[in-house]
Parts: C-alpha cells; structure tokens; sequence
C-alpha cells in the first residue's frame, strides 16, 4: 500500500513508521489541538466554565464542534497511510445498513428490559402524562443518537482498533481501545462520570465485541450504541420516568447514572450474551477485519 506524504513534510514519514500508541496519541493531541480553541470560544459564548455542569442547551454546541473536526483528522490520516474508511468498518452497503438497524433495536430493547425490571421492582416510577412529549423528540434525537454513535464507532471501535492491532492481540486492543473510550469521557462533567468509567469501559468492550461479531463491520456496533443513546437521551429529555430512591444505589447506579450501578452492567452484558449468540458460529482465532 503506498503512502502518500507531501514534499517538505518528511516529519509524516516518521509518523506513519511510528508505534500504534504513538499514532493513537498524536491523533487524539490533533483533535484536541484544533478543537479546544473553538471549544473555548463556544464556551465563551455560552458563559459556560469548566468549573460548573453542563446545561443540554451548552453541551450539545460542544459536542457538534468535538464530532465535527474528529472524521476530518481520521480523513486526513486515512488519505496519509492510503486507507479509507472501509478499512475502519464503515461500509456503503445494504448488509451494513441492517446490522445498523438491527443494532438499533437491539439497544433500544435492552434499556426497555432494564427499566421495565426496575418499573416493576418500584425502583422507578413512569410519568405518564410525559409520555405526549415523546414524538417531538424521537426524530431529532435519533438523528443526534446516530451521528454520535456512529462518529464514536468510527474512532474508537474503527480507527483505534485497528491501529493497536497491528502490535497487539486483538483482545489486548480491545481492552486498550476501551480504557482510552472511558477515560475521555472525563472531559464532561468528571463528577458524575468517575462512578461510570468501569461501566464505560464494559460498554467500550462489548461494542467490541459487537464489530467481531459483524465480521469487522461497524454496523451492529453503531447501531447498538446509537440505540443506548437514542433510548437514554429520550427517556431523559421527555422526563418520562424517575428514580423512585427505593432502590440501593449500587444496583440503581449512583447519581442515577444506570452505567454506575449493576442494572447497567446487568443490561450490558444481556447484549453481550445476544451479541455472542448471533457470532456463535464464527471462531475467536478466525477473527480478522
């Protein structure tokens, strides 16, 4: 495969026949690079400090600006080392479009399961009068749950699997990938999201496990997160149910954030299971993207 590097930047030459751990960090250092000057300026806009939690209304500009500027990196290092993003397991295909629907249901189902069992144990109250709100925020939260999980796919289940592949067992990747995936979401709100990152890290594993399962496809795996987003976000937003405090907080998750409790795992590893279930006939040792 050849790599294309532009006269008078030699210094790329250095990089591409770098460790994969050395790409990975001087891909997260270009994104941080060019998106914390217009995450301060944003930031300035909607007199929102670093020192004070996030509204919806100021994290959402943050989020677009992050997710904007992180496909065009990945673009310019695929174009460098002569990839694209098929190599990642972003496909234009008909198979790829339902694996990410059936994804979708899948998560969307799993939370269904958890709060219904919480529903029903009274950990939970639903809000009934909520649920009109509903169809005004299916739509443009799917759409926001789909460009996020699909973006997050792409970097963590796509591009940095693949690097770290190329040194390490696939599972040895994985769990890295994963590490790398829950430690940068301390860049929200560290507070609420410390009890989460062991949740976060399960959650890194079992979309991967979800990209084996598709042959190294990131159907499934978008579609999966993108459901958890959907769900969550929808739940949350709509302010259809809340926590009735009658459940212990490590089974609920602390901060009622389910990914900081067992609930959470509990849904987790429901998908895993189902995951494996549907990868049943294909061996770990013939996993190859």
């Amino acid at each position: 495969m050849t790599i294309f590097v532009p006269a008078g930047n030699q210094w790329l030459v250095s990089l591409t026949a770098s460790t994969a751990l050395v790409k990975v960090v001087a891909f997260f250092a270009a994104w941080a690079a060019l998106w914390l000057p217009l995450a301060t300026a944003i930031a300035m806009v909607l007199k929102w400090h670093p020192s004070k939690p996030l509204t919806t209304e100021q994290k959402l500009p943050l989020l677009a600006s992050l997710y904007l500027i992180a496909p065009l990196i990945l673009w310019g290092v695929s174009s460098i080392e002569g990839k694209s993003f098929s190599d990642y397991g972003l496909e234009g295909k008909l198979s790829f479009l339902v694996s990410v629907g059936l994804g979708l249901g899948l998560g969307v189902l799993s939370l269904i399961i958890a709060f219904t069992g919480q529903w029903s144990l009274g950990w939970v109250k639903s809000y009934w009068a909520n649920w009109q709100r509903l169809p005004k925020v299916l739509l443009p939260i799917l759409l926001l749950g789909i460009w996020i999980g699909g973006t997050e796919e792409l970097i963590f289940r796509g591009f940095l699997i693949n690097e770290l592949r190329h040194e390490y067992l696939f599972w040895v990747a994985a769990v890295i990938s994963s590490v790398i995936f829950a430690l940068l979401h301390l860049i929200w709100e560290q507070k609420n999201t410390l009890p989460q990152l062991p949740g976060l890290w399960f959650m890194g594993m079992v979309l991967v496990l979800a990209r084996w399962v598709d042959g190294g496809s990131l159907g499934l795996a978008w579609g999966v997160h993108s459901g958890w987003i959907w769900g969550l976000t929808c739940l949350q937003e709509a302010e259809l149910i809340a926590y009735t405090g009658k459940g212990p907080s490590w089974m609920t998750g602390w901060g009622n954030n389910p990914l900081a409790g067992v609930v959470g795992f509990l849904c987790l590893l429901g998908v895993g299971l189902l995951l494996l279930l549907l990868g049943h006939c294909r061996s770990f040792g013939d996993f190859c993207f």
